[in-house]
């Protein structure tokens, strides 16, 4: 197993790689993931050095937690990564009054028995509605699921800069998840101080936009019927800004393209990918980010970003100028 180099997990005090593994891929609405090709995918990134995997009780209706779960029974306790997890996407109907205390416990209760672990290591509310954030009685509920002993730590995974502002004044949460990328730089400038002032971890979702950043994509790509890349590009299932960051798909592309021409100036073999993700890592305040994968090859190949060196003045520039130029317009202003 390949040792990554680690840092502080927020408030949970955990010690996790800087690259983890986002676990929605092998869940389900990124296409057919066969088991094979997903159980394939948690060996990889773990002996690659990964000790971190996020995954949510919504994805694929508990496929992802269900697979981890039959993973970590393959290993020795002491090998076992920190696993991070997420609920609320499954409130029917999906209001601020569904977050309740019995709520919160039975879709944790159910992560458990997905995970077949007693205790799990972070729960983070999935992108709520908007109001759960500045609700006391949520968190007294959190807080009551972490005496009671079924959760360590609990976090959020939010939409907006508002609402990351919001749970970083709490002082029970422990990490926010937000989208941070090359293409979404808003959190940089508010969200990434206060939570490194306030000791709350940062896990950088979405970090390869939804693949635009891998660049491997042109304008005629097209993706499965089932793929949120198809029918999310508008915001038809969920928030809009969950599919490639929130950028219209050609405009992505032709940027991309930009940031592709960067990557020999990180060292020899450098891919598009393992950049975007440097660039990511040397944002101060960030603790890890969290890229999905659909097999072992891109796997193996995200964590090996962590060992990419940081990104020197010149290359940071352009990325900066590739934004203001390309990307700004379409999504500084929102979320």
């Amino acid at each position: 197993m390949t040792t990554m180099e680690t840092r502080t997990l927020g408030r949970t005090g955990a010690q996790v790689g800087v690259v983890g593994l986002g676990c929605w891929q092998i869940g389900g609405g990124w296409g057919d993931v066969s088991d094979a090709d997903a159980t394939a995918t948690l060996h990889a990134a773990h002996e690659a050095g990964t000790t971190l995997f996020d995954t949510a009780d919504g994805y694929g209706g508990g496929r992802s937690e269900q697979l981890i779960g039959q993973f970590l029974r393959e290993l020795p306790e002491a090998d076992r990564p920190f696993v991070a997890t997420k609920c609320g996407r499954l409130a029917d109907p999906f209001v601020p009054e569904a977050f309740t205390l019995q709520n919160l416990r039975g879709w944790t209760d159910q992560s458990r028995r997905n995970l077949g672990v007693e205790r799990l290591d972070l729960v983070q509310l999935h992108c709520p509605p908007t109001p759960v954030y500045s609700d006391d009685a949520v968190f007294d509920a959190l807080d009551t699921l972490v005496s009671d002993g079924a959760i360590a730590a609990y976090g959020v995974s939010v939409e907006t800069v508002d609402e990351a502002l919001t749970a970083i004044a709490r002082p029970g949460v422990a990490t926010v998840q937000i989208i941070l990328n090359a293409f979404r730089r808003k959190p940089l400038e508010r969200v990434l101080p206060a939570a490194a002032q306030a000791g709350v971890g940062i896990l950088a979702r979405v970090p390869l936009a939804s693949g635009l950043l891998t660049g491997k994509y042109d304008e005629s790509t097209t993706f499965a019927a089932d793929d949120h890349r198809t029918f999310n590009r508008n915001g038809e299932q969920f928030d809009k800004g969950e599919t490639f960051s929130g950028v219209p798909f050609g405009v992505g592309v032709g940027a991309a393209r930009e940031v592709a021409a960067l990557a020999s100036q990180a060292g020899e073999g450098v891919t598009t990918a393992q950049l975007a993700l440097r660039w990511i890592l040397d944002q101060d305040g960030v603790t890890a980010a969290i890229p999905g994968a659909r097999n072992a090859e891109q796997a193996r190949g995200n964590a090996a970003a962590a060992a990419v060196a940081p990104l020197d003045a010149d290359v940071l520039a352009a990325f900066e100028r590739i934004y203001d130029e390309r990307i700004r317009e379409h999504v500084h202003g929102s979320w």
